[in-house]
């Protein structure tokens, strides 16, 4: 069965949907105001290894992840930039789907923007106020009332003496407590705005995801997942507005499993835009494989911190050219995997494990072993499928070995050299067809030498 780390309840979980019949799961996902970095791709492609476990186990989806397209940043970066704000997130979202096809992240079910919902916005923030835990401020700002709702702090394990404001959020003197939150803001001049009963502005960046998610996947739900980043405040603030407008007799809680991917790490520290201390998947891609990226995030456990190095790459580049080895002349048809299998059920018994990749990956190599050992077609497929369930080994074989890495050599380059090597050897020149063997090795290319001839992939 599988189990899940809920960071609700601090500890793992079997995994009981609400609903056999319609598991539902909403991610946080980009704020589209710049290019997305390799923490953003750690969670995509954490929550699409979820999304792939849970349809390959047997699981009907549902897979929401939205995109916020009104908020400080942006409005800030727009003006930076002289664009329309509705221009600006139409770019980066542009940008950000290329990015996570290039990942192999596959689309969600739904991705919803902030701006489609800011009817859903209004009627939430108009019941938390019917309630008595919302109101408007001097500022002209509405403000969710913290004290008011006796569960805050359930998520992050913090009373409310320990909680602090958050990153997002302003310091505002007419509020009534510091940690009091805003629902709408009102909108300042020249900024973008809606109209509503507390005069023209926009909504605050907790309310979109409650409001989306319940529209589209109900009031309660299985899964929630984004950043540890985003535990406290955000997801916190969530619960808090979900469940204050529950009915009084509904003890249910908002979501059932809370799922939280750890931070990327740059020299040490967080990987952030407000800090200046981030890698641009575009950058990545320059220099290494868009499957060595994917690799590297996958060989790491979610929650674990993952740090970003270009050894680190060059470590997973390597590794998984031993994967693409022990498929050389196997073929690439798109078969399922056998679970009967014994290195299958290992890698059923990994991912259900709360969803252990590092173990999983472990399994693809000991089956690689045996296919180099055996040479056996069969597990060359089986090789190939489990990888799959992980959205790797979807290539022809030489296509991945001879991708570029991001040196300058080309093909041609290769060709001729290896053409001057073979005349060398002819002419019994060895020293000079060792020294291009040499220099190739040295500008990442490896030659393989067989009666057939002589083949070369990156190393």
């Amino acid at each position: 069965m599988l189990k899940i780390y809920n960071s609700l309840s601090r500890g793992e979980e079997a995994f009981v949907p609400l609903d056999p019949a319609r598991v539902r799961m909403y991610v946080c996902g980009i704020t589209a105001y710049d290019y997305c970095h390799l923490g953003h791709a750690r969670m995509m492609i954490v929550f699409d290894i979820v999304q792939r476990w849970l349809r390959a186990s047997g699981y009907p989806l549902t897979y929401v992840r939205n995109i916020t397209d009104i908020d400080d940043k942006i409005i800030r970066r727009a003006a930076e930039t002289g664009e329309p704000v509705p221009a600006l997130t139409e770019r980066f979202i542009r940008y950000a789907d290329e990015d996570a096809a290039a990942l192999a992240v596959q689309k969600p079910d739904i991705e919803p923007r902030a701006t489609d919902h800011i009817t859903e916005m209004l009627e939430l923030v108009r019941r938390l106020e019917e309630r008595g835990i919302a109101y408007r401020a001097e500022s002209g700002d509405v403000n969710f009332s913290v004290r008011k709702f006796p569960g805050y702090g359930k998520l992050s394990g913090k009373s409310l003496e320990d909680l602090r404001a958050g990153e997002r959020v302003e310091v505002d003197t007419t509020k009534r407590d510091p940690l009091d939150f805003v629902l709408w803001k009102r909108a300042k001049e020249g900024e973008p705005f809606w109209q509503s009963p507390w005069g023209n502005g926009r909504p605050g960046w907790h309310i979109e995801c409650s409001a989306m998610s319940t529209k589209l996947l109900g009031a309660h739900f299985d899964i929630h997942g984004g950043g540890q980043d985003l535990q406290f405040p955000h997801h916190e603030n969530e619960i808090a507005q979900s469940e204050a407008v529950l009915d009084r007799n509904d003890r249910q809680p908002f979501v059932k499993y809370w799922m939280h991917n750890g931070f990327v790490q740059l020299r040490d520290e967080k990987m952030s835009k407000s800090t200046g201390n981030f890698a641009t998947i575009r950058e990545l891609l320059k220099r290494h494989d868009r499957e060595v990226v994917r690799f590297f995030v996958v060989r790491a456990h979610y929650r674990s911190p993952l740090s970003y190095s270009e050894q680190h790459l060059g470590d997973a580049r390597h590794a998984l050219a031993r994967l693409y080895t022990a498929l050389k002349g196997a073929p690439s048809d798109a078969a399922t995997p056998d679970w009967e299998e014994i290195h299958a059920r290992r890698f059923r018994e990994a991912m259900d494990n709360d969803f252990n990749t590092p173990e999983a990956v472990a399994v693809l190599f000991d089956l690689a072993n045996e296919v180099n050992r055996t040479h056996s077609t069969a597990l060359a497929r089986q090789l190939r499928a489990l990888g799959r369930v992980l959205g790797l080994l979807a290539r022809e074989s030489e296509d991945f070995l001879r991708a570029g890495t991001g040196d300058e050599i080309s093909e041609a380059q290769i060709g001729a050299l290896i053409a001057e090597r073979n005349e060398a050897r002819r002419a019994k020149n060895f020293r000079r067809a060792d020294e291009i063997r040499d220099e190739l090795f040295q500008r990442g290319i490896g030659l393989e030498d067989d009666p057939r001839g002589t083949t070369w992939r990156r190393v």
